[in-house]
């Protein structure tokens, strides 16, 4: 009996292994698109003169390319109010830098590039943001009362619709955490972020340790960009179960006036960012 469950489970695993085939999977590939990062953030307490913006194109998904930069494009920035114009020079290595950007909070630009004879635009309004009025760590106000977290608070202005992106980066780390908020509930009164790691053996996350350095950027943004940036947070939070909503291509507000098929991916903002640094004790 015992010699015939060997012989039986040695059959099934010879025709189980005979079974095993490779199967070839042809992922359709969407041509190349010009992908644009244009964030301009004036810097409470700055001129806000130096400004990068960042040209490259997309990329098969299993692609092994890490960069793809756009070498050769006309960029530049226009005050909507006087037409003034600032070129932006291009590095050859996808980044296009000026030092004579003039920022005007609440003045409207237009973003302008000149890629392979087609011509990309958008335009935006320079966005104030409150400043932030207490950085502090804790242990209470996360998820794991044993660990720790860093939180700021700011005050929101009164009768005014505001919307907030906060950004935490501890040093050491490669990803940045972003955190949109909006004051629909808060309108006029002190608003509280806390920002928290917990432990991860899967991932090699680890919780904050005393002597952690965390950058922490809060900016203001107009509707239309909190609308943008809160899809992406949503749909980067990584695959959920199995009735989870198929992420969906996500538009920017930069149109391509010569060729509207050929549509860029990618922002054009305009934003006040107040910064702190903070260490863990």
């Amino acid at each position: 009996m015992k010699n015939y469950i060997y012989k039986l489970l040695l059959s099934l695993l010879i025709f189980t292994t005979s079974c095993t085939d490779v199967i070839e999977v042809d992922v359709p590939e969407a041509p190349p698109r010009l992908v644009i990062e244009a964030s301009i953030d004036w810097e409470k307490g700055s001129s806000g003169n130096e400004q990068l913006i960042k040209l490259s194109t997309s990329t098969p998904f299993f692609d092994n390319l890490v960069e793809t930069p756009v070498r050769g494009a006309v960029v530049s920035v226009t005050n909507d109010a006087d037409n003034t114009e600032v070129l932006f020079i291009d590095e050859n290595n996808g980044n296009y830098s000026t030092n004579e950007f003039v920022p005007i909070m609440g003045q409207s630009y237009t973003l302008n590039i000149l890629h392979d004879n087609e011509m990309y635009r958008a335009t935006e309004t320079m966005t104030p943001v409150t400043e932030i009025t207490s950085v502090f760590q804790s242990r209470e106000n996360g998820f794991d009362n044993d660990a720790l977290e860093v939180n700021i608070e700011f005050n929101d202005p009164k009768d005014i619709e505001n919307f907030y992106l906060s950004k935490f980066q501890r040093r050491g780390d490669l990803l940045q955490t972003l955190i949109d908020v909006k004051d629909e509930f808060t309108d006029g009164n002190k608003i509280s972020i806390f920002y928290e790691k917990l432990q991860n053996d899967d991932t090699g996350e680890t919780e904050f340790v005393p002597g952690d350095i965390v950058d922490i950027n809060l900016l203001g943004l107009s509707e239309q960009y909190y609308n943008y940036i809160q899809l992406l947070i949503q749909q980067s939070g990584g695959v959920g179960g199995p009735f989870s909503t198929t992420p969906a291509e996500i538009k920017g507000n930069c149109t391509n006036e010569t060729n509207p098929e050929n549509y860029a991916f990618g922002y054009f903002r305009l934003a006040e960012v107040d910064t702190r640094v903070y260490q863990f004790e």
